[in-house]
């Protein structure tokens, strides 16, 4: 299969966003990976995940139609088929980490992990990746009981199997950074199959310049009462908790609590979605995960990387975590019944064109340097990325209370700028680098004080 180079076309209009006109480059090509994931395939992969009846870390690994062994065979299998597809063009891999029981914990006997996943490498920035991960995994009211169904329809096969069918449309382009499409396992035992890939891209020394965590990207009924085809969340931690206290200085006495690499990531995906899918409606939510529990991206924010977790705005919760059953009338378990395919299908799309926007973008720039203290304009001074791909950059700022970049200014191809006439004191500010087709990286916040 030929596959295609994104081909991007500057437009110039007023996009609801504040109240800036922004001049912002639409790639047409976007339109057609939204148009091109479908709700069927995704419908029968999630079928076909649930119907293993259980997918639990430590299930049957030898049969070849129950347990997490057989998923992850047959999530490898499709990766195969995709590459195959597109001439080779994906290198299907696994990573199995052996984790020794626990009596503590939630392994309670030696059990392999394994990582399924799929890397379409960049053509001129290779180690540098966007991932999108979705969990093999799944487990029943017993976080234990490794033998009872559990089909999680929802939590996760929705995730997995959009991470497949972003591998099958995205596999048909060419990009300039490298992306993975990961089944990560071991999620609902203590988030393994993330911190065992966060650690190998350490050891590796990938640039990742972002995970994108999808876990539970079906439901559209809340246990809240409302139904929504619309809305989904985008959580991401303030700053990285592996923060030098320097930087905490930093942020207490220049601001930049909402800045932290995870949130740029966030906004950028929230960009993307309102530029090319207005029909949906991104909330940012500003909170590492929900109350008390936790996902796939977090090991890789421990692991100093921008991560996210995407999902569905409004649980349900009787449908999560629980044994099949039927109690004074209501129906708890995670089954097929309750995941909504279109739903799933936009969500998908939503991860889709944010990694080919990141993908086709140049580095971002680095080692961000800000001045202007007691003067009238601000000075902003970075150091160019090396990468033939810049044509320039652009610094953006908000007010300070603001959740969403306000104003911005393409300031050609150079490494310092002054905006005249606006006080350092009143806004947050970043830049980003502009790439030859349009695209653009993830705003860099300013991480030192410019001093001469």
């Amino acid at each position: 299969m030929k596959r295609l180079l994104l081909l991007p076309l500057l437009v110039l209009f007023v996009y609801p966003h504040g109240t800036q006109a922004q001049d912002l480059t639409i790639d047409p090509q976007m339109y057609d990976i939204i148009d091109a994931v479908s709700a069927d395939r995704l419908e029968s992969d999630i079928r076909t995940l649930a119907n293993f009846g259980t997918r639990h870390t430590m299930s049957d690994t030898t049969s070849s139609e129950r347990g997490i062994g057989a998923a992850r065979r047959w999530i490898k299998q499709e990766f195969e088929k995709i590459s195959e597809e597109c001439g080779g063009c994906l290198e299907v891999r696994e990573q199995r980490t052996l984790v020794e029981a626990d009596p503590d914990g939630r392994i309670d006997e030696d059990t392999w992990v394994v990582n399924v996943y799929a890397v379409l490498k960049g053509n001129t920035h290779p180690n540098q990746y966007v991932i999108m991960s979705g969990d093999i995994d799944s487990r029943a009211s017993d976080v234990m009981n490794d033998t009872i169904d559990a089909p999680g329809a929802n939590d996760n096969a929705s995730g997995m199997a959009g991470a497949i069918e972003a591998a099958r449309v995205l596999s048909n382009y060419e990009f300039e950074s490298s992306i993975i499409f990961a089944g990560l396992s071991g999620e609902e035992q203590g988030l393994y199959g993330g911190r065992h890939m966060a650690e190998m891209a350490k050891e590796k020394g990938w640039e990742i310049i972002g995970v994108l965590n999808n876990d539970m990207i079906g439901n559209i009924a809340g246990i809240d009462g409302v139904i929504d085809n619309r809305e989904f969340r985008i959580f991401s931690e303030p700053y990285s908790s592996q923060a030098s206290e320097r930087d905490l200085q930093m942020k207490r006495f220049y601001g930049g609590e909402n800045d932290g690499i995870s949130r740029q990531l966030a906004r950028y995906i929230y960009e993307t979605t309102e530029l090319y899918m207005p029909q949906m409606d991104p909330m940012l939510i500003y909170r590492l995960d929900r109350f008390g529990r936790g996902g796939h991206h977090r090991p890789f924010n421990e692991a100093g990387f921008a991560g996210v977790r995407i999902m569905e705005a409004h649980e349900n919760y009787i449908q999560q975590h629980q044994d099949i059953r039927t109690e004074d009338g209501i129906e708890y378990g995670d089954v097929i019944e309750h995941v909504n395919f279109d739903y799933a299908k936009k969500l998908t799309a939503v991860n889709a064109i944010a990694m080919a926007s990141l993908a086709k973008a140049p580095p971002a720039p680095k080692n961000v340097e800000i001045g202007g203290a007691v003067q009238p304009s601000t000075t902003l001074r970075w150091e160019k990325p090396d990468s033939d791909l810049i044509k320039g950059y652009k610094i953006y700022w908000r007010p300070t209370s603001k959740p969403l970049w306000e104003s911005q200014r393409y300031v050609g191809d150079v490494s310092k700028f002054t905006l005249e006439n606006i006080v350092i004191d009143n806004y947050l500010f970043g830049v980003s680098t502009v790439g030859k087709n349009g695209h653009e990286s993830v705003v860099s916040y300013p991480s030192g004080l410019i001093r001469d």
